[in-house]
């Protein structure tokens, strides 16, 4: 199993809804006052819940153990993911021209995992250029490699390649749900997954629901409404002057929207009810389709995990079988490396996360 994860969100997130809103609290706080969900009575919207639950004081991701604590994602699955993004980021050096200072963000670093692994993976005359940021509201990581600035926000006017791995589906969102009269109401939380319907959806985000995920009248049907993560990422493609930006998640686009929503929550690597305690993860699939149109940028491209890995060189190919005679070692090494290769590009897995590419500046480096 390899559950969603990304390492920040909101709570402190919301100062640009990690990092979209530039403090998004203030449509949310105006909405609380006007249909009773502040905390007087325990009920709140599910992006205010899980915003808590997850990155509030003791929440999920503020735990020392980190992400790999509870599920594995690419990062952890095998060290050809950070070699993969290696090779994209010299793919985007190339493309800029080989500047003398290039920047690689790793957005929602959690433990720092995949930004070590890109450093480990550079050659030598591209690691020694390289500006490397971890993005992450946790604490920095005891002996974490001094090349890397531990930082809560993104740096501005970056030259280089910003990595989303799993972020933006950590990004809290509002749930909505189709009541007996045809009307799509806002889903109130207690803390221990108790719901019920609120107010009708209204506003930005009753726009956003028309455009990106319209939902019949029948009643149960949910939807859950991504604008805050449209902002996010409108906000972190944003810091780049020149170079790429790139979300991956589970994703969903227009035409195939799930008839009841995705959000679900996961503890120690199993899938369980979205309990906002700060118990669990609790996650939902990306509209990364309404990301890239909140970019106002040209070039942004969707594509599946398998093709990204694929054009970076990783196919999951068996290595010839007459190779276990001539050299078993190296058949072995290879089997071993192909077989880490088909699960980071397996269909049903990995290989079906969704890849949002931003060029700003360049062509794109994403082909052959």
């Amino acid at each position: 199993m390899a559950p969603v994860t990304a390492g920040a969100a909101d709570g402190d997130r919301d100062r640009w809804d990690h990092r979209g809103e530039q403090d998004g609290r203030g449509d949310r706080s105006d909405r609380d006052e006007q249909d009773g969900r502040g905390e007087r009575d325990g009920w709140r919207g599910w992006r205010a819940a899980a915003g808590a639950a997850l990155y509030g004081p003791g929440g999920f991701y503020r735990r020392p153990e980190g992400p790999a604590g509870h599920f594995r994602t690419s990062v952890h699955a095998s060290p050809l993911f950070a070699g993969a993004v290696a090779r994209l980021l010299c793919r985007v050096d190339e493309a800029l021209g080989r500047p003398a200072v290039l920047d690689f963000v790793d957005m929602a670093a959690g433990r720092g995992e995949l930004v070590t692994g890109v450093l480990t993976a550079l050659p030598a005359d591209v690691a020694a250029r390289v500006r490397a940021y971890a993005v992450e509201l946790a604490d920095r990581p005891a002996g974490l490699d001094h090349r890397i600035e531990w930082r809560a926000d993104p740096p501005e006017r970056v030259t280089g390649l910003l990595f989303a791995n799993e972020w933006l589906d950590n990004v809290p969102v509002e749930v909505v749900e189709v009541d007996p009269a045809g009307v799509p109401r806002l889903v109130l939380v207690r803390a221990d997954g108790t719901e019920r319907l609120g107010e009708p959806v209204a506003g930005a985000e009753a726009r956003w629901l028309a455009r990106w995920w319209p939902l019949g009248g029948e009643e149960g049907l949910r939807a859950e409404i991504g604008l805050p993560r449209d902002r996010a990422w409108a906000a972190a493609a944003g810091t780049l002057a020149r170079g790429l930006a790139v979300a991956v998640d589970y994703a969903h686009t227009a035409g195939a929207r799930p008839p009841f929503g995705t959000l679900t929550g996961f503890r120690e690597g199993r899938e369980t009810s979205p309990v906002p305690d700060g118990s669990c993860d609790i996650t939902a699939h990306v509209a990364l389709d309404a990301c890239a149109a909140a970019c106002a940028l040209p070039g942004a491209r969707l594509l599946s995990q398998r093709d990204a890995l694929r054009s970076l060189g990783l196919t999951g190919d068996r290595p010839p079988l007459a190779r276990a005679s001539t050299d078993p070692a190296g058949y072995v090494r290879a089997l071993a490396t192909a077989s880490q290769a088909a699960e980071l590009t397996a269909p049903g897995g990995f290989g079906d996360f969704g890849w949002l590419v931003q060029p700003v500046g360049i062509g794109d480096v994403l082909t052959g």
